[in-house]
């Protein structure tokens, strides 16, 4: 049996993994945290969860042994955990987005200490859509314009998503363009014309969009778009309990998705 420790139990996502990790017959919720103060701290998990009681109360205090914690919280809330789980030799599935280059370098030095996953979206699809807008680009060369248009309901904080950096990331890796100069975070004024090496990146915020993402490749006469639409958050809970089935018993080191879907 799996022990499943979830950080944010009581979020929007946590509640979705509290309600899953139930229903798998090798995992169980051993601990649900949050952080001190959250007014949900002492009320059954389950409870929360709107699954009925499990028996296991929501805490702000780590003490229940767990094999994989799952964290789809922020940058301050995972990186509060994080000494945690190495004390206790606990992988972790973190889901988290926005971090700085200096939070993002502190996750990844606990991969020294034991098997973690830092993935910016765990839906299967989406993670074969990373895979596929590389050889895209790759096979139609330099004559076609990319834009990628990411949507998301309107308590996103963080912009562009992660998912949609990660897809820039290839892309740029895929022909020859740097991040850091070629992406462009939408327009407005007097730009000028597109640059060949030029990608758009453009974020929407509204209502309550789980997730929609699309890549567009568009040459003269032609428009080829890659899209993927997430209709329920329990799409990036079940990749991410494939992924924590997956680091169970691993050794220590970062792992990805790419990993655990066999695409690496």
């Amino acid at each position: 049996m799996i022990k499943v420790a979830i950080n944010g139990a009581a979020g929007r996502m946590g509640r979705r993994f509290v309600d899953l990790v139930t229903r798998e017959d090798d995992m169980q919720v051993a601990a649900a945290l949050e952080a001190p103060g959250a007014p949900d701290l002492g009320r059954d998990a389950g409870e929360v969860a709107g699954i009925g009681p499990i028996g296991v109360p929501i805490a702000a205090e780590w003490t229940a042994d767990a094999d994989v914690l799952i964290d789809f919280t922020s940058p301050a809330g995972t990186l509060a955990r994080l000494d945690a789980a190495i004390a206790k030799g606990c992988a972790l599935m973190i889901g988290t987005t926005g971090c700085s280059a200096e939070e993002e370098a502190r996750i990844q030095e606990a991969g020294k200490k034991v098997p973690l996953i830092h993935a910016p979206n765990t839906s299967v699809g989406v993670n074969l859509l990373f895979k596929l807008v590389g050889q895209v680009a790759r096979a139609l060369g330099e004559g076609y314009d990319i834009e990628i248009v990411e949507a998301h309901h309107h308590d996103k904080k963080d912009a562009p998503s992660g998912t949609a950096v990660r897809l820039a990331e290839n892309l740029c890796a895929a022909t020859g363009r740097d991040y850091r100069t070629d992406v462009v975070h939408g327009r407005e004024g007097n730009v000028g014309a597109r640059t060949k090496k030029e990608i758009g990146m453009h974020a929407v915020r509204a209502g309550d969009i789980v997730g929609d993402h699309t890549v567009l490749f568009c040459a003269p006469g032609e428009r080829i778009e890659l899209t993927h639409r997430a209709h329920t958050r329990d799409t990036f809970a079940r990749g991410a309990l494939r992924a924590a089935r997956f680091l169970a018993g691993k050794q220590a080191g970062v792992y990805t998705m790419e990993d655990v879907l066999g695409m690496a």
